[in-house]
């Protein structure tokens, strides 16, 4: 699993990822120079530390080096949530309560992103299809992360049904919109 990149490290790999091409110590510099102040050897060191921590991979040109990142961006974002997933003792929990703190925007992303895992898998697994289309499932999932505080504790593996639901004793009486149930506001 990978280690959280240091500011500078950051700063650096940005760089290297946004330009999507072999680049040199200098031209890192230079750019970073615009931000802050910045000797040559710090990024010299700073491309020689991820170069070791196999961020980059190098090749010579003359006296210098070129240094072309090894994964993407969002590789690395992805690792970095992974891991973080991982460590929770819920995980199911977990990702109903990062939902919830997503924006609009950023649960439309998951849903594109999950339609487009599907395209790649097969839905014969029995526990994908469940209560209908595995795809409908954890669509919903994804929706769940507002009512996460209201829903309570989520078994892993299965999607909290939403606080309306019939049969859900007090679901959602006395309560009013974005509330919990002690009535206080998120």
């Amino acid at each position: 699993m990978p280690r959280r990149l240091g500011d500078l490290e950051d700063a650096v790999m940005t760089r290297v990822w946004e330009w999507n091409r072999p680049v040199t110590v200098r031209e890192v510099l230079e750019d970073l120079q615009k931000e802050r102040s910045i000797a040559y050897t710090t990024v010299m060191t700073v491309l020689d530390n991820l170069h070791q921590k196999g961020w980059v991979r190098r090749e010579a040109e003359g006296r210098a080096y070129r240094y072309e990142a090894v994964s993407t961006r969002a590789a690395y974002a992805a690792a970095l949530m992974n891991e973080a997933w991982s460590a929770s003792d819920n995980p199911a929990a977990a990702l109903v309560a990062f939902f919830g703190m997503m924006s609009p925007e950023q649960r439309q992303a998951l849903r594109d992103a999950v339609r487009m895992v599907q395209v790649d898998e097969p839905t014969e697994d029995p526990e994908d299809t469940e209560g209908g289309e595995g795809g409908e499932v954890r669509e919903e999932a994804a929706g769940q992360g507002e009512r996460a505080e209201q829903a309570g504790p989520v078994e892993e593996g299965r999607t909290p049904p939403p606080p309306e639901a019939a049969g859900e004793p007090g679901a959602g009486e006395g309560r009013e919109p974005g509330t919990n149930a002690g009535g206080k506001g998120r």
